[in-house]
């Protein structure tokens, strides 16, 4: 099958740093699916994997998490699924990615596709969705429906996470969204998505909030550049607050969390499937749910870039964009 993978950590305008392959096709374990890949998206994880770990000496390593896919085969534990399903997932880190024509996945993390979205559209959702329900939902623990009188900031809100989590939040709580975006277009992007107000992550965001007439915030979710911005979201909260954080970073000092007895929460949406967790199938329910919120007309896609077929030229060119830090939504490629 075609594939597209690397051999060694490489920046990214090396030719090498992602190669087109042909590899065996993947056989299915008894929980898995065999699914036809129709198209994918890019993350930043697949940046940061691409950049930072090295298969083993003589071997290759496919990313890719986000897939869109028709069901070929299913493994002889399989329950809720049948050859021919049009299915949308977001894979595990340690299983071979979706960057290929064909990919196994533990059925519990999987959902029927959006119905009334087209293959690349739907591409752009599984691993920003789950992070984004699981960050809202498990780690700050917003009550479904609930939130009321209460104001969540999003830092990063034009983001790939950002963008399903402006949206969540407004659809499935009673919370005021409050998203950040340094860019004209950025700024406008969160406000069509749903937030209530916009401000700017590049000037002290105590300030920001000020000045837009909000004094604190109850929740803040830290999608980008966390430890910069550590010091004012910490001002930013008001007591007994919660902060959830996504993003890598060299640490963060607990000590100034205590005044306030803020609470801080990680997320990371591979933690479930990595470690086969009892509530594992909770993905795949999270993404029957978003899909039937879309075909409701409640969500909408977050893809912004489509950039063609599957292959190593077009996926340098996507790891690229990411690695640039300005992208909004969602890059997806779509064929092979």
């Amino acid at each position: 099958m075609k594939a597209v993978g690397y051999r060694q950590p490489l920046p990214i305008d090396d030719a090498s740093s992602l190669e087109d392959l042909e590899l065996p096709i993947p056989v299915a374990r008894e929980r898995d699916l065999l699914v036809r890949v129709k198209a994918i998206s890019v993350n930043p994880v697949d940046v940061k994997v691409r950049a930072s770990s090295a298969p083993a000496s003589g071997q290759s390593k496919v990313l890719g998490w986000d897939a869109v896919g028709i069901v070929e085969a299913i493994g002889a534990r399989v329950t809720r699924f049948k050859v021919g399903d049009r299915v949308y997932y977001a894979g595990s880190i340690d299983r071979p990615g979706t960057n290929s024509e064909w990919h196994a996945v533990d059925e519990r993390i999987v959902a029927l596709a959006p119905s009334s979205l087209g293959d690349a559209q739907a591409a752009a959702l599984p691993l920003t969705t789950i992070t984004a329900y699981e960050l809202l939902f498990d780690r700050l623990r917003v009550p479904k429906g609930g939130g009321a009188g209460q104001t969540l900031l999003i830092v990063g809100g034009a983001g790939g996470v950002g963008s399903m989590l402006i949206q969540l939040a407004r659809q499935l709580t009673r919370l005021r969204v409050i998203a950040t975006a340094s860019r004209a277009e950025t700024r406008q992007w969160c406000l069509d998505l749903g937030a209530h107000a916009v401000i700017d992550h590049a000037k002290p965001l105590a300030g920001e909030l000020k000045s837009g007439g909000f004094e604190q915030v109850d929740l803040v979710a830290g999608l980008t550049q966390t430890q910069r911005h550590y010091p004012q979201i910490i001002e930013s909260l008001k007591p007994q607050g919660a902060l959830g954080v996504i993003d890598d970073m060299a640490g963060l000092d607990p000590m100034l969390l205590k005044s306030k007895s803020l609470s801080l929460h990680w997320e990371l949406m591979f933690t479930r499937p990595m470690h086969e967790t009892p509530d594992m199938s909770e993905q795949g329910r999270l993404l029957a749910t978003v899909a039937d919120l879309v075909d409701t007309g409640r969500i909408k896609t977050t893809l912004s870039t489509n950039l063609g077929a599957v292959n190593a030229t077009n996926l340098r060119k996507a790891h690229a964009l990411v690695e640039s830090g300005k992208t909004q939504g969602k890059i997806v490629l779509e064929g092979f």
